[in-house]
């Protein structure tokens, strides 16, 4: 039987063995350059395989099927000329150093979303590699790397894979990967990769191999989608299975972060997505995997068990924690963001429950929105401020750093580092890099035209980007200024040193303090005291290690008298001031002096922690 994870070029001793699959079609070949055409031997299933002595790492094929035109392998481990040049046999050789890593935990992780391209003004994985001693200082435990796959174009978000297998190839060789990983691990920090599987980009080369590729049986916004349930589907998801086992593997990943898990339609037993995540576990063998999704239903059955019904993954990225804070913190809430107002009790909410629409109404789809989560641990959620989606998708891809003012952007960021879900951060929000993140595409012609002109159908949406001028100074993603644009400028962690140690400092807290711990016996509870404040309380069995979180995006709110149980201290115990956001430090306007069994007043656009102490 043909093993499907042996597709590509697998070099051996004495040469390569070149797979394919092509299931409708009568013959494949593989045309090696400077050696010859060699046909493959049909195998059963659509399956097309042959060993080809004497040709080996560094060679450069193409496949045919049925005599048609060269295109390169589907499963390529590298691409050096892009989407549509040739494949080549890269070996699996690489000398790792973390043989003692044992991968992460669900519990208790810091993610930091980046973009290998944009993460530094060089773009490489080695680059980035030479910023992870910093996200290690800053408290970050899981690196999450947007798509990497083999697209179309000079540059991209990767969103548009076409070749999943291949890393793209101006980041670097497929072993500049790896020693990015193998970095990682010594620095104790996991990696996952951000992976497409609901549909194909701008020109694959699918159809050139196989029609079943695809399936005609859904709709999907994006484009073409992978036939996960129809004739031929066996062979599509061991394909789309293989490629993270192939990540968890070959490359030592940690996990995935799987892009809009609601596209990929599939009415098989086994849904495509528990059979992912089942390939992730055991490709990992002893090591400990993390898989984080992106699902619009925001459906409780991702995070379900298999024997259950659900697919067994580990959390769900949540926008009702972002959209209700940047409501809050801004005022608008036009288009996605008309189903929140920014109360402060939506920001209560969030945080007990981690989804806000759990299958009440939502106005922007008129109808019912989310699923029951009432009762599901923090630690299955991701929260975030920013991402690659909420910073672009404005006219011009402002940063919150450029949104609100310095003492509000650190009084939220307590709300996200100190809440009890697993926090998210993307690059450069650390030390509020003022610099856009934009949607860049770089194709040309047809295409970027095509990608140029859905953006600015998208963006009209809001309805700033509907003024004719703003039309006419939309970013062209196909321009290389707009990639650039995006890139970090890593001077200004310097320029920002109060910002960052704002960070660094709440995510020790969150580190060291068992109050805010995923793993501890803590419970949460929260409630509104004030037109924009809240309090956030951490229970504890200890009495000592009960915490108050609390945060203030009004005016001065003067504090003699709260009916809140949730204020009074426990037995015994009494309330002190043990963090502010406006400390000094972090270019703040100073912590004001206040006893909480007097009148005092919590400031305006500030967070406070309160830690407890037992009565002298």
């Amino acid at each position: 039987m043909f093993r499907p994870d042996a597709l590509g070029a697998v070099p051996f001793g004495g040469g390569t063995r070149f797979s394919l699959w092509a299931l409708g079609h009568d013959a494949a070949a593989v045309e090696i350059e400077g050696v010859g055409t060699f046909d493959l031997d049909p195998v059963g299933d659509g399956y097309f395989s042959a060993e080809i002595p004497n040709v080996g790492v560094g060679a450069r094929y193409w496949f045919r099927i049925d005599n048609g035109p060269r295109v390169p392998d589907l499963a390529s481990r590298c691409q050096p000329e892009g989407n549509d040049g040739p494949s080549v046999v890269v070996a699996n050789d690489f000398a790792w150093s973390d043989a003692g890593w044992t991968g992460v935990e669900r519990r208790d992780q810091v993610l930091y979303e980046l973009h290998i391209g944009a993460f530094t003004r060089q773009g490489t994985w080695r680059a980035a590699a030479s910023r992870l001693a910093a996200l290690q200082d800053l408290g970050v435990t899981i690196v999450q790397v947007m798509p990497v796959g083999t697209f179309k174009g000079q540059f991209g978000w990767g969103y548009d894979t076409t070749l999943p297998y291949a890393p793209f190839a101006p980041y670097g060789a497929p072993d500049d990967m790896r020693a990015f990983v193998d970095a990682a691990h010594a620095c104790g920090i996991g990696v996952i990769l951000d992976v497409v599987y609901n549909h194909v980009g701008i020109g694959d080369h699918y159809r050139a191999y196989s029609e079943h590729y695809f399936t005609t049986r859904y709709e999907n916004e994006w484009g073409a989608s992978f036939n996960y349930d129809g004739e031929g589907s066996r062979a599509v998801r061991d394909f789309v299975t293989g490629n993270p086992v192939y990540w968890i593997r070959d490359f030592h990943l940690d996990g995935l972060r799987i892009d809009a898990a609601q596209a990929m339609f599939d009415a098989s037993e086994e849904h495509i997505l528990a059979e992912i995540t089942r390939s992730v576990r055991a490709a990992a063998g002893g090591r400990a995997t993390y898989v984080v999704v992106e699902n619009q239903p925001q459906e409780h059955r991702m995070i379900d068990p298999p024997e259950r019904g659900g697919h067994g993954m580990d959390a769900m990225v949540s926008d009702d924690f972002q959209h209700a804070v940047r409501v809050a913190a801004t005022g608008h809430n036009d288009f996605y963001y008309r189903d929140y107002l920014g109360t402060p009790q939506e920001l209560v909410s969030a945080v007990k429950y981690g989804f806000l629409y759990q299958g009440q109404r939502s106005d922007m789809r008129d109808k019912a929105y989310g699923t029951y989560n009432l009762a599901t641990p923090p630690e299955h959620f991701v929260h975030f401020l920013e991402n690659h989606d909420q910073v672009a998708n404005s006219a011009r891809g402002f940063r919150l750093s450029s949104l609100m003012s310095p003492a509000r952007l650190r009084a939220v960021t307590s709300l996200l580092l100190l809440g009890p879900q697993t926090p998210c951060l993307f690059q450069g929000q650390e030390f509020g890099a003022p610099n856009p993140f934009l949607y860049f595409c770089g194709v040309s012609g047809d295409d970027a035209r095509a990608v140029a002109e859905g953006r600015r159908k998208s963006l009209t949406n809001f309805p700033g980007v509907a003024d004719p001028v703003m039309q006419e100074r939309l970013p062209d993603p196909a321009d290389p200024a707009t990639f650039e644009a995006s890139k970090l400028d890593w001077a200004g962690a310097e320029r920002h040193a109060g910002i960052l140690a704002l960070h660094r400092d709440l995510l020790r807290m969150r580190r060291d303090d068992p109050a805010f711990s995923q793993a501890g016996e803590r419970r949460i509870d929260g409630a509104v005291i004030g037109d924009a404040a809240v309090l956030i309380r951490y229970f504890t069995p200890d009495p000592s290690g009960h915490r108050l979180l609390l945060l203030n995006l009004g005016r001065d709110l003067q504090i003699g008298v709260i009916a809140e149980p949730l204020l009074a201290p426990a037995d015994g115990h009494r309330w002190q001031v043990a963090w502010s956001s406006e400390h000094p430090d972090y270019d703040g306007a100073g912590r004001r002096p206040l006893d909480p069994e007097k009148f005092w007043i919590l400031p305006s656009d500030c967070a406070l922690v309160l830690r407890s102490e037992p009565r002298s």
